[in-house]
Parts: structure tokens; C-alpha cells; sequence
């Protein structure tokens, strides 16, 4: 029986340091289930119904307060799909462990344990094992969860290159194509007079009037937000039109393209937008930043280097399903 080389070891250390499992959060979590049965044949193995809604049994609890009626059946049709196929690529990955003959050293395990009863427990042992006892749980079964998990992360750990290299192409390609993630929120500082047009009493040609007096005494000098409580009709008038920070997809299109023009302390002109008549002032801008390929390198070739190792763990794991029996019911 072949032992896991040192550095296949501390990569699943690490990764089982990071957080409590999710096999042992759905252990927590799981709800009791009355009815069981064989949802899926893996080769030799079998996976039960009983396992499946033990796995997503936190995403249902969550779906059932969001959904109700056939969205809520559609919903729970779907998590349990993925719930299956999760467990379905464990057990292929778990097997291939297997029969490369590796092994996983005691000590691994209990160490785990050990941190799993310090970080969520209080490094109360007793309380952890009252947990598991309340969860219909030995300690043996959860220490052999615990040992599947570790598996499964250093497995796919390990059929991933260590060395990906990305190329400056593909980096810069990334960065022109991806420009409004670098690019830092642009907000503006926004007040709006709204005179309404009153089309259907057929004033709209003096409410159009007015709203050319108030641009003149804004001109003149007046100041912005008294004209707004004195003239506007929006419900921002009692604060002088004031709109506070606003992004873009805020305001309608017509009102966004000028109030993102107008500079820094500037009026817009009249807005004859939807029968109304608005007149904008901008009294702040921030964001718009984008930063420079330099800048934004290190972010994208790591960015980058995760998605090549999620496919190549995603073709790995396509090929052990394509080399095994897999039926599902």
C-alpha cells in the first residue's frame, strides 16, 4: 500500500484547514428522511436517496422559504440533480484513490478532528459528540465522512498542475474584453428640478415656460435647491431636489445619458423627458477609474489560472465517468 507523497499531503492540509466541511455541514443540517432507495449505481457502489437529500438539505430549507407551488418542486428538482452528480463525482474520485492504492495516514484525520472540535465546538469534545449523537452520527461514521472529504480535495488537488503558466496574450485578451471589472463604480452627486408637463390640460406649453424661468433664474444665480422646493414636484423636493449618490441604471436612460455628461457643478439644460421637464445639477462625481494592465495583471493571470485548473479537474473527471458504470434512477 503506497503512501501519499509530502507534498500531495500538505496540499490536503491545507485545504482541509480552510473550513468545516460541506459533508459535515449537511450533517448538521440534514433533515430526517422516511423514505429511502438506490438513486444511483457507481460501479460497484451505491448511492442512496437518503444521501442525496442529506447533501442538499441546507439549499432546500433555503429554497422552501423563497418558493412555493411547482417553481419550488422545479427548484428542489434541480438542487437534488446537483446534489447527485456531486455525490456521484466523489464516489468515481474516491475509487480512483482507491485503486491507485494511496492512502491517507491516521494522524491526517485526527488532526481534522481535532480542528473541527476547536474552531466550531470550543474545543468541547463532549458538545462535538453530543452533535453527532443528536444527528443520529457515530464518531467512526463521521471520521470516515471526514476521510472522504480529504480525499476528494486532495485528489483534485493532485490532478492539477502546479505550474499552470498563462501567457501575456491571453492576459491582455482577458483585460480588453473584461475593461468594467477593473473600472471602479462611477457615481454622481445629484440634484433634479421635475416640472410636470400637465399634457392632458393642455398646459404643457406653459409648464414648458416655466420651466425655461427657473433655468434663468438658476442661470442668474439662484440657488438650486431653493428652486427646487419652491418649483419641483418630484418627492425629492422637500430636499431641494437632492438625490444624494446615485450610479448609472438609477435614472432613465434620457436623464442618465445628460447627468453623467454634465460636469462638476454645472446646470443641465431642459430634459423633456416622458411629457415632463427636468433640469439637472451634478455637484460631485467619483469612480470611473479603470486601472492599468500592469495594475490588473497579477489579478487576472491568478484569476485565469483558477479557471484553467477548474477545467482541467472538470476533464479529469469527465474521463473517469466516461472509463465507469454510472446509472441513475
Amino acid at each position: 500500500m503506497r503512501h501519499i507523497i509530502r507534498p500531495f499531503a500538505m496540499v490536503l492540509l491545507v485545504v482541509a484547514s480552510l473550513a468545516l466541511s460541506p459533508l459535515c455541514r449537511a450533517a448538521f443540517s440534514a433533515e430526517p428522511q422516511v423514505v429511502d432507495g438506490i438513486a444511483a449505481v457507481v460501479n460497484t457502489e451505491v448511492i442512496t436517496y437518503s444521501q442525496v437529500r442529506e447533501l442538499s438539505a441546507p439549499r432546500e430549507k433555503l429554497l422552501r422559504s423563497q418558493y412555493t407551488g411547482e417553481e419550488l418542486q422545479k427548484q428542489l428538482k434541480q438542487v437534488r440533480e446537483l446534489a447527485l452528480k456531486d455525490l456521484v463525482d466523489r464516489r468515481l474520485i474516491v475509487q480512483a484513490f482507491k485503486k491507485e492504492s494511496y492512502e491517507i495516514p491516521d494522524h491526517f484525520v485526527d488532526q481534522r478532528m481535532h480542528e473541527i472540535i476547536r474552531e466550531s465546538f470550543g474545543g468541547d469534545r463532549n458538545t462535538f459528540i453530543k452533535t453527532l449523537e443528536a444527528q443520529n452520527y457515530t464518531l467512526g461514521e463521521f471520521k470516515e465522512k471526514e476521510m472522504e472529504s480529504m480525499i476528494v480535495q486532495a485528489m483534485r488537488g493532485k490532478n492539477v498542475k502546479k505550474s499552470l503558466i498563462i501567457s501575456p496574450p491571453k492576459i491582455e485578451e482577458y483585460y480588453k474584453k473584461h475593461r468594467d471589472e477593473f473600472t471602479t463604480k462611477e457615481q454622481i452627486k445629484l440634484r433634479m428640478i421635475m416640472i410636470p408637463g400637465h399634457a392632458d390640460t393642455g398646459n404643457s406649453a406653459a409648464q414648458k415656460a416655466l420651466a425655461e424661468e427657473v433655468l434663468g433664474k438658476l442661470a442668474s444665480g439662484a440657488e438650486f435647491e431653493r428652486m427646487a422646493q419652491v418649483y419641483s414636484e418630484d418627492s425629492t423636493r422637500e430636499l431641494g431636489g437632492d438625490w444624494g449618490w446615485i450610479g448609472r441604471k438609477t435614472l432613465a436612460a434620457p436623464l442618465e445619458n445628460v447627468a453623467f455628461k454634465v460636469p462638476v457643478g454645472r446646470i443641465s439644460n431642459i430634459v423633456d423627458y416622458a411629457g415632463n421637464y427636468y433640469i439637472l445639477k451634478v455637484e460631485d462625481k467619483q469612480g470611473g477609474d479603470t486601472r492599468s494592465l500592469a495594475e490588473a495583471r497579477p489579478e487576472i493571470e491568478k484569476k485565469l489560472i483558477q479557471l484553467e485548473a477548474q477545467g482541467l479537474q472538470e476533464r479529469w473527471i469527465a474521463s473517469l465517468r466516461a472509463k465507469a458504470y454510472i446509472r441513475t434512477f
